[in-house]
């Protein structure tokens, strides 16, 4: 059975089509651990990242035959980029390479959600609702994890952008959230509509102009469909590079945002997906320069910043008939950013012999995804564990947050 919705469209139909650009004016944040002014983004992939082509076990000595010609190698015309003696990184993505030799990224491999079955449309609720199970709740752990803080903290300006086709469900929640499309804007002249046409007028035109014509236009078709496939769109490399542009340069105001959620579209490879070269690695290269860009306009703010790419599932390990993967479990989590405690590709790693394959056919995780947002919470903010195992990602009092991941 094909599970490749038109999740978009669903999504759509849900109430949430249009929102582009959305701010979400939350209470100040009361705590950041050992009192530093943090910033945390989260990147969602929608469509399942192939995590063995973008971080490479090419120790594992059944990787190559199970990755045919797509898979990674030190040697060659375009070889990976050595991470350690045992992964390598996909050659697309040298920002993410030298953070990773500063001490400033880590991979997370063979992580998964609790999620075990294939569609994307569920796969994509579950990821970016911290919930069991999809379906139950149409709020986000990161609108939740900020609007559960008390007021009164030291951040003036705590809140979450959201940006993407469609406001990422991971920022979406109970309070205000203002959105470009008029099916989700406040009238002409409202408070938070004014307030934010006013930040983006004076710290980034270009999105300001976007946003004025977001509040002119009844059109959503601009928003939908093909046009996330054009050029500047969240499935094109050079979209998700102004993409990042944008909203490093709110973050990076001392009145902006703390929290950005991102989502970048095209990621579902059945076909053709290509090794070194070929649109996975197209992708990958738009998401390492987004990676960069945020890297350098965050300015001395990087240094507090944790960054964090997630997609909802991982693909098999075996490549299909028409040069691609099909839909599969364990992935990849990429963190960068100067809080973050890099150099490691941490991994309890589970192997790629037929034995060990989960069902035959995927990679077998053994780190939950949970876990990893839990420890950056945790030791980024201070969240106490029973707030976010109660609150944030509820049900979850054993899973416990992953430990030393921020500095």
């Amino acid at each position: 059975m094909d599970l490749c919705e038109t999740s978009l469209s669903r999504r759509a139909v849900l109430g949430t089509s249009g929102a582009l650009f959305a701010w979400a004016f939350m209470p100040r944040l009361a705590f950041a651990a050992g009192g530093r002014d943090a910033r945390f983004v989260c990147i969602v992939l929608r469509g399942a990242l192939d995590g063995l082509a973008t971080v490479a076990p090419v120790g594992d000595p059944a990787y190559a035959g199970l990755h045919g010609d797509l898979a990674l190698a030190l040697d060659g015309e375009i070889p990976a980029l050595p991470l350690d003696g045992f992964f390598a990184l996909h050659p697309s993505m040298p920002n993410f390479a030298r953070l990773y030799k500063a001490g400033q990224a880590s991979v997370v491999h063979a992580a998964a959600t609790g999620y075990r079955e294939r569609s994307h449309f569920d796969g994509q609720d579950v990821l970016e609702s911290g919930q069991p199970a999809p379906g139950r709740t149409e709020t986000g752990w990161l609108n939740r994890f900020l609007a559960g803080l008390p007021a009164g903290g030291r951040i003036a300006a705590a809140g979450a952008l959201g940006v993407g086709p469609v406001a990422p469900l991971v920022v979406r929640g109970p309070a205000p959230v203002l959105g470009w499309s008029p099916a989700v804007l406040p009238p002409a002249g409202d408070d938070l509509a004014d307030r934010l046409a006013a930040l983006y007028a004076e710290r980034d035109p270009g999105l300001h102009r976007m946003l004025v014509e977001g509040l002119k236009t009844e059109d959503l078709i601009a928003m939908n469909g093909p046009a996330i496939r054009r050029e500047g769109g969240p499935a094109d490399p050079k979209g998700m590079s102004r993409t990042a542009l944008g909203a490093a340069r709110l973050l990076a105001q001392e009145e902006g945002p703390r929290i950005a959620g991102l989502a970048f579209e095209g990621w579902d490879t059945h076909a053709n997906e290509g090794g070194v070269k070929g649109q996975l690695a197209n992708r990958l290269r738009g998401l390492d320069d987004a990676i960069g860009v945020f890297a350098e306009t965050l300015g001395p703010k990087w240094r507090d910043t944790a960054l964090m790419v997630v997609t909802e599932f991982g693909r098999t390990a075996a490549i299909n008939g028409t040069r691609g993967t099909d839909h599969g479990t364990g992935t990849v989590v990429l963190l960068a950013g100067g809080a973050i405690r890099g150099g490691r590709v941490i991994a309890d790693w589970p192997g790629l012999s037929d034995a060990a394959l989960l069902d035959g056919r995927d990679l077998r995780p053994t780190t939950d995804v949970r876990a990893v947002a839990k420890g950056i919470l945790a030791d980024l903010f201070g969240a106490p564990a029973g707030y976010l195992a109660r609150e944030v990602f509820p049900d979850t009092p054993a899973l416990v947050p992953l430990k030393d991941l921020v500095v």
